[in-house]
Formats: C-alpha cells, structure tokens, sequence
C-alpha cells in the first residue's frame, strides 16, 4: 500500500492530538512536533474536521481535538478521510505456474485493510 504525504502528516497529525492533554492544541504546536508545513496542516486539519474526525476552535485558546476518543477512531478513518475508498486494482490472473501470486496478493491486501481497520490511534500512543 502507498500513502501520499498527506495521509502520513494526516496520521501524524492524528497522532499528536490523541497523544494531547485534554483541550484544544494549536495548529502551531502539531505542525512544530511533527514537522509537517503549517500551510499543508491546516488544509489536512480542515479535511479532518470536514469529515468529523477532530473539532476546532478559533481564537487565543483555540486550537484542534479529537471528535471521539482515541480509542474509537482508527488508522482507517483517517486513510478513508484523506485518500478515498481504496479501489482493489485485482489481477485477471497470472497464466501457468504464477497463477496463485493472485491469491497471495489478494490475502496481503485483506491483511493490510484489516490491521488498519483495527488499530487504533490510542494503540499508537500507548506503543510509544
């Protein structure tokens, strides 16, 4: 599976709110931690927010958190939000003695959607 920058900084992001003490963090504080560039944050932070995944406030103590607890919301949710549905690219099949690379293949990808589906942002906090 290939994810762009954006959906990396979008994890990233993700990440360090529920990592946050309770209450709003500026956008400053998640682009310094993670290195992400302001401009290209805030547009992932307002997709995020589209999509319900995080709420905001403006002014002085203003600032992003997660709309669920970290515990609800998965490596997924913010894939889909970023990236779209993932579309499966299947193989017609390979001829003779590579046929099953199809089948392998196909198991991989179940994997990949399964342990993202299944890990949650307050699982990558704990692992750090």
């Amino acid at each position: 599976m290939r994810l762009s920058a954006r959906t990396d900084y979008a994890l990233r992001a993700v990440s360090e709110l529920a990592a946050a003490p309770p209450g709003p963090v500026p956008a400053e504080r998640i682009a310094a931690a993670q290195r992400i560039p302001r401009r290209f944050l805030d547009n992932i932070l307002l997709q995020l927010r589209r999509a319900g995944l995080i709420h905001s406030m403006r002014g002085p103590e203003g600032g992003y958190w997660l709309a669920r607890p970290a515990e609800e919301i998965t490596l997924a949710d913010v894939i889909v939000v970023i990236e779209g549905r993932p579309e499966f690219q299947g193989h017609g099949g390979y001829p003779g003695a590579a046929g099953p690379l199809a089948a392998v293949w196909a198991a991989l990808r179940e994997h990949e959607e399964r342990l993202l589906a299944e890990t949650t942002f307050a699982q990558i906090v704990a692992a750090r």
